[in-house]
């Protein structure tokens, strides 16, 4: 096999293949293969051809993608896209672009933020259960409604560093909800609490957090900080962002990661970015900051 023909089974659209091999791929995503997946940590570039899954770690071409589900070694995984069947996916798999994202509606959400209310459920959750600081919660405008069923919610809104309403986390406050997140339509998912960029003194640390939970956690022990919304939202705009602080006010960057993979896969990621991160190091049996800041209350 010349490297021409290496180079035609490179160029196999990555997430046909995918789809071939089985996988159920869904807005550029799936449930990754490689490990016990729950939540579609595996994300394809289409423009690189490529995957990476931000829980576990695998990544690689479209070649890399059959050998690990095939069970096969280079030369018989290339044997297997070859296959006349499989090239049929150059001319199968013509992606569409997808339809333009609906723009988030800023004037109908911002009047929830102007006189924001906790509900029984949402004051159990923040201030019972983790024992946060109530001026925290009420410098970062969290409010709480329930929808027509009776849930209760909790209202996170985003705000980018001059405090414009960029998008809304709702978060589910039962017990075991079958949803957890909800999103309205056109919500940015960013860098969380971004309006405490614009409070930082040179020199002075920024700790960056996983979540929101953690971030509330973090300000209430006294630290200005932000929050990744999770490890599988990394974005590359919120490390320009942190990487625009640390260059302007010389920000030293702190960090307890979550005691899993993908807490310290995220602390890793962020360490390439930003050298002088430092890792603080959780005490056992705290899984995560709010944990351990419930320890230090309790």
């Amino acid at each position: 096999m010349d490297r021409f023909e290496l180079q035609r089974l490179r160029d196999l659209p990555i997430e046909g293949v995918a789809e071939r091999l089985g996988l159920q791929v869904s807005k550029h995503k799936c449930l990754c293969p490689f490990h016990d997946d729950h939540h579609a940590s595996l994300s394809f570039s289409v423009s690189r051809n490529t995957y990476r899954c931000f829980a576990c770690g695998a990544h690689g071409s479209v070649i890399d993608l059959a050998m690990g589900l095939l069970h096969k070694p280079f030369l018989d995984a290339c044997r297997w896209l070859a296959d006349e069947h499989n090239i049929l996916i150059l001319s199968e798999c013509k992606p569409t672009p997808p339809p333009p994202p609906k723009p988030f509606d800023v004037q109908r959400y911002a009047r929830y933020f102007e006189h924001p209310f906790l509900n029984e459920e949402a004051r159990r959750f923040l201030f019972a259960g983790r024992h946060l600081n109530p001026a925290v919660i009420r410098y970062c405008r969290l409010t709480s409604w329930r929808d027509k069923e009776g849930t209760p919610w909790l209202q996170i809104p985003y705000f980018d560093p001059d405090g414009r309403l960029v998008g809304i986390q709702n978060r589910n406050l039962m017990p075991e909800p079958k949803q957890r997140f909800l999103f309205p339509a056109g919500s940015e998912c960013v860098l969380y609490n971004q309006p405490v960029l614009r409070l930082l003194r040179p020199g002075e640390p920024l700790y960056i957090t996983e979540g929101c939970s953690d971030c509330w956690a973090m300000l209430s022990a006294g630290h200005k900080a932000v929050a990744i919304p999770s490890a599988t939202l990394f974005k590359p705009r919120d490390v320009q962002l942190l990487c625009a602080i640390h260059d302007e006010l010389a920000t030293p960057f702190h960090m307890y990661p979550d005691r899993d993979l993908p807490g310290e896969h995220l602390f890793l990621q962020l360490q390439q970015a930003l050298p002088n991160l430092e890792h603080h190091h959780l005490p056992p049996g705290c899984k995560d900051f709010s944990e351990y800041f419930n320890t230090l209350t309790s």
